[in-house]
């Protein structure tokens, strides 16, 4: 497929232009259908007046159907488009892109989707569609899959299929309420997981950061104990990657601790520990739920974070925490790379 790209790129370049930006349009009204001409040329920075010929293409193909509530994909489009997708990310140079940041990062593997979600809210749907379908692989028969907070975690959970071996197992939160949108907690989450899947799932009922006393307190408590040892039973663990700042404006954390967090350099956080650039940890939470510690006995770890905002986040975090996969997007990616390459002296 490569020799084939790289001699159509040279004969006829256009036509992968075309078949690029056609690409483009599918995946947008998949995302946005129904959709009206005027919104999707906005989302895509496309005049409507090129935007239109092309969809009148995309309606002749019967790839596209049209009608008073917008434009939505038919059969043959949506079938196209899945198609198309190693094509498209084989042109785009994403499969090597993948490669060498798995490489940078000390991974297994990287998961890349075009885009920059910093700069589209639809990127991160589709970093959430990417990592749902991993973990319907990865998933095993009567598992227990633990599951962190986080918009784009929030994500995979809006796009986790109806799939018969995700309805066996049981999804459970990796730690407690931050008392934040609700919509953003790892009991809500999983909530949503079970609900889509069919599946069943356990809460924690307890603030995630505690004192000395209440958390003494709270893990002797039957329920909390009991919920705790399911987290633990955790054969795959999926989370987010927060910038170091916000987690700790989010957190409300005494204005001491935010001092520390810039003074010790943090730049990325999650399961309530704290990292700097090189990976060392600088500050922890004391949190009930899911520990460093406890990693050692899970099987999978899958980290989903993007934006190229996140990049320092994602290159402290990962290869220390999430030893496996990392499902990001091409501007956090390309990020990421980019501090890795040499300062060159003027």
């Amino acid at each position: 497929m490569e020799q084939l790209l790289e001699i159509q790129k040279r004969l006829v370049p256009e036509l992968l232009n075309d078949m690029h930006r056609r690409y483009r349009i599918l995946r947008q009204i998949q995302w946005m259908q129904p959709v009206g001409r005027r919104a999707l040329a906005g989302a895509l920075d496309m005049t409507e007046r090129v935007l239109r010929a092309e969809t009148d293409f995309l309606r002749e193909q019967g790839l596209i159907r049209v009608d008073s509530a917008g434009m939505k994909l038919t059969e043959a489009g949506q079938s196209i488009l899945t198609d198309a997708e190693p094509f498209i990310r084989e042109m785009a140079g994403l499969r090597g892109l993948e490669e060498r940041l798995a490489s940078v990062l000390g991974i297994r593997r990287a998961i890349i989707v075009p885009g920059d979600s910093d700069h589209s809210a639809w990127v991160k749907k589709e970093m959430g569609r990417a990592a749902a379908r991993l973990l319907a692989e990865l998933a095993e028969p009567d598992g227990v899959i633990a599951v962190s907070g986080g918009s784009s975690v929030l994500e995979l959970a809006e796009e986790l299929p109806a799939h018969p071996v995700l309805k066996t197992v049981t999804f459970v939160p990796t730690r407690g309420g931050m008392g934040e949108r609700v919509e953003l907690e790892a009991n809500w989450i999983v909530s949503r997981m079970a609900m889509r899947t069919g599946s069943s799932y356990r809460l924690l009922h307890v603030p995630e950061e505690l004192g000395d006393e209440a958390y003494q307190t709270m893990i002797r408590e039957p329920r909390v104990r009991e919920v705790l040892e399911k987290i633990r039973q955790a054969r795959i663990v999926v989370h987010g990657i927060g910038d170091a700042r916000a987690m700790a404006r989010r957190r409300g954390s005494p204005e001491e601790v935010v001092e520390k967090l810039v003074r010790e350099g943090a730049v990325g956080e999650s399961f309530g520990y704290y990292f700097n650039q090189n990976g060392d940890i600088v500050h922890r939470v004391r949190t009930i739920g899911l520990r460093l510690e406890d990693l050692i006995h899970v099987k999978r770890i899958v980290a989903v974070a993007g934006g190229s905002g996140k990049a320092e986040a994602i290159r402290a975090v990962c290869g220390h925490v999430s030893r496996d996969v990392l499902v990001t997007d091409e501007g956090a990616a390309r990020a990421v790379l980019k501090m890795e390459e040499p300062v060159r002296e003027c």
